[in-house]
């Protein structure tokens, strides 16, 4: 059974949830991925045209982690925090910058 949302507990649980509103940087962040992966999706490609998948697999990493903390949600699990958080989606686009550009 539920506590009523006045009582104590459920005012504890309210007090141990992070903030949640919605994050701009990280909204504008995915929607600029979607858009630009869904135009010209030659950009997460090889030199000899195949799919680059561990690219993709890094802009996408960064694309759903900026998705998930953009519009606002902010798991409670430390683990799914860290996956879901704008630090993440800063260190996969930088991780695939460097297989663009390095290999």
């Amino acid at each position: 059974m539920r506590p009523p949302h006045d009582s104590p507990a459920a005012a504890g649980a309210a007090a141990a949830a992070p903030a949640a509103s919605t994050h701009w940087p990280c909204l504008l962040a995915a929607v600029a991925i979607m858009v630009l992966a869904t135009l010209d999706p030659r950009l997460l490609a090889q030199a000899g045209g195949g799919a680059d998948h561990r690219l993709a697999g890094l802009v996408f990493l960064a694309m759903s982690a900026a998705f998930v903390r953009g519009v606002g949600f902010v798991p409670r699990a430390r683990l799914w925090r860290a996956l879901f958080s704008g630090w993440t989606c800063v260190l996969a686009l930088a991780l695939a910058a460097a297989v663009r550009w390095w290999g």
